[in-house]
C-alpha cells in the first residue's frame, strides 16, 4: 500500500512541478520528487542508489537550482505554446512510453529467484567478491572494483556538471 502512495505521490510532485508559473515553487517540488525518489529505492533495496539520489537529487541538485534562480527572474514569462506543438509532445510522450512499457514485457518478476541476476552474477559477486577484491561489502566491491571505471565516469561526470553550473555563475568583476 506505501508503494501505490509513493507512486501517487511522485506523480503529483511531477505534474506540480510542471504546472508551477513561480519557479522556487517547482525546485521545492522537484527536490521533493528526489527526496521520495530515495525512499523509493530505498524499499527496493538499493540503499546505495538511495544515498545517492538523497544527495546529488535532493541535495546538490536543489541547491544549485537555487542558486541559478537567484541569478534568474523568479516568475516564468508569460508565452503560449501552439496547439501543435502540444499534440507533437503528446505523441511523442505516449510513444516513448509504449516503447518503455513493451520492453518491461519479457521482465521476470520483481525478487524472482529465477532471475538471470540472481542466476549468474550475484551467486559469482557473493562468493568471489572478498577473495578478488578484498572488500567485505558487495556493494562497495561492486561499485569500486568490478565497476571502478563506471563508477569513476559517473563521479568525472558529476564533478564536470558542477564545474559547469559554477562558471555560469560565477560574478563578473
Amino acid at each position: 500500500m506505501i508503494d501505490f502512495a509513493l507512486l501517487l505521490f511522485l506523480v503529483v510532485c511531477a505534474l506540480a512541478a510542471i504546472q508551477m508559473k513561480d519557479l522556487l515553487s517547482a525546485i521545492m517540488l522537484l527536490g521533493s520528487y528526489s527526496f521520495i525518489m530515495a525512499v523509493v529505492w530505498t524499499r527496493l533495496n538499493a540503499v546505495d542508489v538511495a544515498f545517492t539520489e538523497a544527495s546529488v537529487g535532493a541535495g546538490i541538485t536543489t541547491i544549485l537550482l537555487i542558486a541559478t534562480l537567484s541569478r534568474t527572474k523568479r516568475r516564468e514569462m508569460g508565452q503560449t505554446v501552439p496547439l501543435v506543438n502540444s499534440v507533437i509532445y503528446g505523441v511523442v510522450v505516449m510513444l516513448t512510453s509504449a516503447v518503455l512499457l513493451y520492453g518491461t514485457i519479457d521482465m521476470p518478476l520483481f525478487g524472482d529467484p529465477g532471475a538471470p541476476a540472481y542466476q549468474h552474477v550475484a551467486p559469482r559477486y557473493i562468493e568471489k567478491s572478498y577473495e578478488e577484491t578484498g572488500v567485505v561489502n558487495f556493494v562497495t566491491a561492486v561499485l569500486a572494483s568490478y565497476r571502478g571505471y563506471d563508477t569513476l565516469g559517473e563521479t568525472a561526470v558529476i564533478f564536470g556538471a558542477g564545474m559547469c553550473v559554477i562558471l555560469l555563475l560565477r560574478r563578473k568583476i
